[in-house]
């Protein structure tokens, strides 16, 4: 019920080890100028008490992505209002691509990755955030990213 994205699109192996750039399970900076955040697009599966995640990656501004990276472990960063941010995962079982969605970033208490809102368009991922899947939808995704070899 849930894939997800080691990196984001813009990340090249060869950053690894860059003075400049930073790779963790849930931050990422690209050459000191780009900055992003792992979170989750959470989908609800019709007629189920449970959702389907996607594991993504999302830019946000300097400013925002350091005041994340300096609430990461405080207690009751929830109450933190949203960040905007740039989708920077390409879910390839979309139509369409998924890089450079819009969306809001909302933090979840520690030890929880945040929440990613998509802002509501007609891009089929943000209707299935918004209007949920089936089950049927869950195993056609699976067996896309299956067949593709991706790692989401």
């Amino acid at each position: 019920m849930n894939y997800t994205a080691e990196a984001p699109a813009v990340w090249d192996p060869t950053f690894a080890g860059a003075g400049d750039c930073l790779l963790t399970a849930d931050q990422c900076v690209v050459r000191g100028q780009h900055y992003f955040v792992k979170g989750l697009i959470e989908i609800p599966v019709i007629g189920r008490d449970e959702v389907f995640s996607w594991g993504v990656w999302v830019s946000l501004s300097r400013e925002n992505f350091s005041r994340a990276a300096d609430r990461w472990d405080t207690p009751g960063r929830e109450a933190e209002k949203p960040s905007f941010g740039w989708l920077t995962t390409d879910l390839t079982v979309y139509p369409t691509t998924t890089l450079n969605l819009k969306t809001h970033v909302h933090t979840r208490p520690v030890g929880e990755r945040p929440f990613v809102e998509l802002e509501p368009t007609d891009h089929p991922l943000a209707v299935e955030q918004h209007t949920g899947i089936t089950l049927e939808r869950v195993r056609e995704i699976a067996a896309a990213v299956l067949h593709s070899g991706d790692s989401e």
